[in-house]
């Protein structure tokens, strides 16, 4: 087994720049308003900025000029990329949220892939120290488990994004350069990769930039394929969870009770654990089991069908929110995670 080593930098994975999840994408960008789309303009090689871009990757990266204006000038414009990411972001309350993810087919799948892949999953534990059931949660949110990991030709996605789409030019202009610097390193041809509508790719959706910094070769066999290796899948999203501070057998939440609406002033602080137990005490949190009072925590606040319910979230809670910053996705990874965990429990129990 071979692990590449890349150093972590400050670089997100897709699920972890976007807000909410486009269901059936895996993971995808939705902005915070509500502007028209941009137009789709083409026409790359025209355009002073394109050619900037150009100048940056000969000067920085040794690419080689002619090869990089063939391969940009082959790029498409694409409509729909843009119209998708200017549409409303579609904020569903927990209650109508969670029945999307947590359902019976997706529970048995997921027990289904861990008894398939458990060898691949045992050893992704034991090397990185990351729960077996949480990685299989995440790429059954992401992929149903490998099934959908995008129609959208990466290369069409990052150039429209990188160029015609102001609000985030820059950031997808990077993308842009990441995916290019990974595809010349795996033996990937840029023109074939497809993937989300804001260029994640493989099993568990990365972006270019995480797939860089964070894929590792698990198969041994030279290469980083997050897209067809299921070992490579695998011990991928369990090192990113390593790389953002996974702890194993930690706790992911503990359900709390709030008496009155003190708590709200600690609402919208963010999921890394800082509050401190007196704090939520006083705002007039709970916990309903007995949690470290000198330990640090976070106030997650859902909407179910009788009103609003609270938790405490520990670390392993704000991990998550590393791959993707919902709380809906991060609490529906980590409930998925407990019934794939209790389905697949039953199955082993039962007589052969």
């Amino acid at each position: 087994m071979t692990i590449l080593p890349f150093a972590p930098r400050l670089l997100l994975s897709v699920p972890a720049i976007l807000v909410f999840l486009v269901l059936n994408a895996g993971c995808s960008a939705i902005p915070e308003t509500q502007a028209a789309a941009p137009e789709a303009k083409g026409d790359y090689l025209a355009r002073a900025e394109v050619q900037a871009f150009i100048d940056e990757m000969v000067g920085k990266h040794a690419f080689d000029r002619g090869e990089l204006e063939r391969l940009l000038a082959d790029a498409k414009p694409q409509q729909r990329v843009l119209d998708l990411m200017t549409r409303p972001a579609e904020a569903k309350p927990w209650h109508q949220y969670r029945p999307i993810f947590l359902t019976q087919r997706r529970i048995n799948e997921g027990a289904r892939f861990w008894e398939e892949h458990q060898t691949e999953l045992l050893r992704a534990q034991e090397t990185f120290g990351v729960d077996a059931e949480v990685v299989v949660a995440i790429i059954g949110v992401e992929t149903f488990y490998g099934r959908n990991q995008g129609g959208f030709p990466v290369l069409d996605s990052l150039v429209t994004l990188g160029f015609d789409y102001p609000p985030r030019a820059a950031f997808f202009r990077s993308e842009l350069g990441q995916f290019l610097l990974l595809t010349r390193e795996e033996g990937f041809d840029p023109r074939e990769v497809k993937g989300s509508y804001a260029g994640a790719m493989g099993r568990g959706q990365f972006i270019s930039s995480s797939y860089r910094n964070y894929a590792v070769d698990f198969d041994g066999d030279g290469r980083r394929d997050l897209r067809n290796s299921w070992p490579d899948a695998i011990g991928s999203v369990a090192n990113y969870l390593r790389q953002h501070g996974w702890a194993q057998l930690a706790p992911v939440v503990t359900p709390a009770r709030a008496g009155g609406d003190g708590h709200k002033a600690l609402l919208g602080r963010g999921y890394k654990p800082e509050l401190g137990y007196d704090e939520l005490t006083a705002a007039g949190i709970v916990p309903n089991v007995p949690v470290d009072r000198n330990g640090r925590y976070s106030l997650i606040e859902l909407e179910t069908e009788s009103g609003p319910a609270q938790w405490l979230g520990h670390g392993n809670f704000y991990v998550i929110t590393r791959y993707n910053r919902s709380p809906l996705y991060a609490m529906a990874v980590h409930q998925l995670s407990q019934e794939i965990r209790r389905a697949r429990d039953v199955a082993l129990a039962r007589p052969n």
